[in-house]
Order: C-alpha cells, then structure tokens, then sequence
C-alpha cells in the first residue's frame, strides 16, 4: 500500500501550533516569582543559549543518523521533562537544569520539522508548495505562541505554576501529533553525504568564519550591529516583565499588552516589504538604531506610558530585523558560504546574551529598570558618536 505522506504536512501542522504554544512566555514573572533576581534570571537565559550553542550542530547530525521522528519525539520528551522540573524546582540550579533541558528540546525540533515536511514532498513531485506550507508554519507558530501568552496572563495572580501543567499537557499533544507522522523514505546516499557535510561544518565551522569575517569587515560589523539590535529588543521585551510584575498589572492587562504588541509585529512585518521598495536595505537597517535611541529619555522619566510604548516599538522592530538582514545577507553572501556565516550570525547574537543579558539584569536590580536601559541608550549614542568622528578624521 502506498503511504500518503501529504498527511504528514497536516500532522506537521498540529506539531508545530502545540511545540510553539507560547504558554510559558511570561518565564520572567514566574522565576521572580519563585524568589529568583533578576541576574539569576538573565543566568538561566544564559545557560539556555550556552546550552543551544553547543547542542546545535550534535542535533543536527542526529536528525541525519536517526529517524525524523527519533528525533522529535526526544524533542518533546526533553520540553516535557523541562516543564516538570519547572514545576517542581525550589532552587537556582534546579531551574538552570531545565532551561538546559529546553535549550536541547528547542534545537532536536530546530530544522527537523522542516525537513521532514520537505521530504514528504519529494514522493509526490510537490516541494515547489514547500515556500506556502512554511509560510503557513509561520504564521502557526505566530498564532500559537500569542494564544499561550494571553492565557498565561490570566494565570499571572491565580495558581501561576498551572501555566507550566499546561505545558506539559501541551507537549503530550504534540508527541501524539509525532506519533501520526509518517516516515519518509530517505536515499542512503544522500543521507551519508549529509553526515559528513555536517561532521566537515563541526571540524571547520571556527576556522572557516574566522577566516571570512577577519577579511570582509564591512560583514563583521554587521552580524555585531544585528545582534546588539536583538539583544535589546529581547531583554526589553523579558525584563519589562518585571516591570509588570512589580506594577502589580493585572492577568487581563498583561494578557491584552501580549496581545496588542504581537498584532503591531504582524502589521510592521506586513509593511517592511512595501518600505524595501523605496528605500535601500542598507538604510533601512542603518536607521534601525532611531528607535532604540527612545530609550534615552527613560533615565530622565520613569513614565510608564514611554515604557508602554517603547516595548511596543521595539516589539515591532525584533519582528522585521530578522528578515531585513537575512535578505540583506543573502545579497552579499556567496552560496557556498551562506549557511555557514548566517550561523555565525546566530551564534554572535548567542555570545551577546551569554555575556550582557544577565548583566543587564543585575543592573535593573541594582539602579531599576528606566535608568539602565536609559543608560544603554545614552551608551549606543555616545558610540555613535564616536564613530563618526573616528570615521570623519579616517576620511
């Protein structure tokens, strides 16, 4: 009997809304809650993306060696075993232990999912529909993860620790939803040369990057600016959290903000395309730091409305930075070495929050939230300022 493997693109879908439901979002509020600072909290995110890093490239080679479906289900397994230990963990190590546990849930899934999808495909002559069913995937994913938030918010003053038993019962969903996958069939050829194109990416990842990004400074400097764009608008976007938190901002208010900043991610990604047609991508990007200099005037007004609104804007401006540099990218990138560089893009942004995100944290513990962020925004000036003048004297 012939299998359908269309069916898995459905199931995929399932996969994909309950792996991504965005019930633990608000992880912030809840290890505050638990008695953590906030340094310990930009530790545990620290921990995760220590632990992303070096799991990253051993979980791609065993989507290679295994199964597909091997690897999802120790995917969820993994999540719902972080979840429990959430639940359960009275202690700063206990809690890092899982943030680990979700760091190697989070890169099993990472690219699988896709390919199994696009491999399904392959029997049916269809990979030219893969572009549509990703971007369906997308906008899951999107949709998923702003449902898990609202419904978090509503948990925020009432058993919040429920949040994570719905995790759990979330991942169990998900697992079943693996369960109904069909394998594809995979030619051995082509999976012993993705072994050792992935086993060649591990020996000579360090060497090749160093060596392209030491000559095409101009690229350098730009993965650094992205990342410095993210790891701003991702510790805002965290740590105003607490700002809620300590506001004492009721589940529905905090729920409605979850909701209001994800619809304003949606309508500027759906703009960005429009501005790309009159402007320059290099424009575009250089006047992605206006925005961020907002955050200025926090160290001489600890408003709450300019903290409102800058969490929105700097929503709105983490959505449309990933594409407008990954398109940016593409165009001075060759292919050869495109997937390599836009994984040392990823891993700057990595190195970043390893180092500055919990520093960040111990700031707002020790001056507040306005006054380091205005700090950081004062700091990016001054920055820029200097380097224009460095620039101008070079000239």
């Amino acid at each position: 009997m012939k299998i359908k493997y269309h069916k898995n693109i459905k199931y995929s879908y399932y996969y994909s809304f309950f792996s991504f439901f965005g019930v633990t979002g608000l992880w912030v509020i809840y290890l505050q809650q638990a008695g953590l600072t906030l340094f310990e909290v930009g530790l545990c995110e620290s921990i995760f993306h220590i632990g992303s890093f070096l799991f990253e490239v051993p979980s791609g080679l065993l989507a290679d060696r295994f199964s597909y479906k091997t690897v999802l289900v120790a995917g969820r397994l993994m999540s719902i075993l972080s979840a429990v230990i959430m639940l359960l963990a009275q202690s700063f190590w206990l809690f890092a232990f899982s943030f680990i546990l979700s760091a190697f849930s989070y890169n099993l899934q990472s690219g699988t999912i896709d390919a199994m999808m696009y491999d399904s495909l392959i029997e049916s002559k269809q990979t030219s529909d893969f572009p549509k069913i990703i971007s369906k995937t997308e906008i899951i994913f999107e949709v998923a993860d702003t449902i898990g938030v609202v419904i978090a918010g509503f948990f925020v003053h009432w058993h919040f620790e429920l949040t994570y038993v719905i995790a759990v019962l979330v991942g169990f969903f998900a697992l079943i939803s693996v369960l109904f996958l069909k394998e594809p069939l995979k030619n051995a050829q082509v999976q012993t040369d993705t072994v050792k194109e992935a086993e060649l990416t591990i020996s000579e990842l360090i060497r090749s990057s160093w060596h392209i990004l030491r000559k095409e400074k101009f690229l350098r400097n730009l993965m650094i600016y992205q990342a410095m764009i993210d790891l701003i608008c991702t510790s805002y976007y965290y740590y105003y959290q607490s700002v809620m938190k300590n506001n004492d901002f009721s589940g529905v208010m905090i729920s409605g903000i979850m909701v209001i900043s994800s619809v304003i991610a949606v309508l500027a990604i759906s703009v960005t395309p429009r501005i790309t047609n009159y402007f320059s991508q290099l424009s575009i990007l250089r006047f992605l730091i206006v925005p961020i200099l907002g955050l200025i005037p926090l160290i001489f007004f600890r408003n709450g409305i300019i903290m409102f609104l800058l969490f929105m804007v700097l929503k709105a401006l983490s959505a449309v930075v990933g594409p407008l540099f990954s398109n940016y990218y593409n165009e001075l990138i060759e292919s050869k070495q495109r997937a390599t560089l836009l994984s040392v893009a990823s891993v700057i942004f990595s190195a970043f929050m390893i180092v500055l995100f919990p520093v960040i944290g111990w700031a707002i513990d020790w001056f507040g939230f306005s006054i380091t962020f205005g700090i950081i925004g004062i700091g990016l000036c001054v920055i820029g300022i200097i380097n224009s003048i460095f620039k101008s004297n070079i000239n």
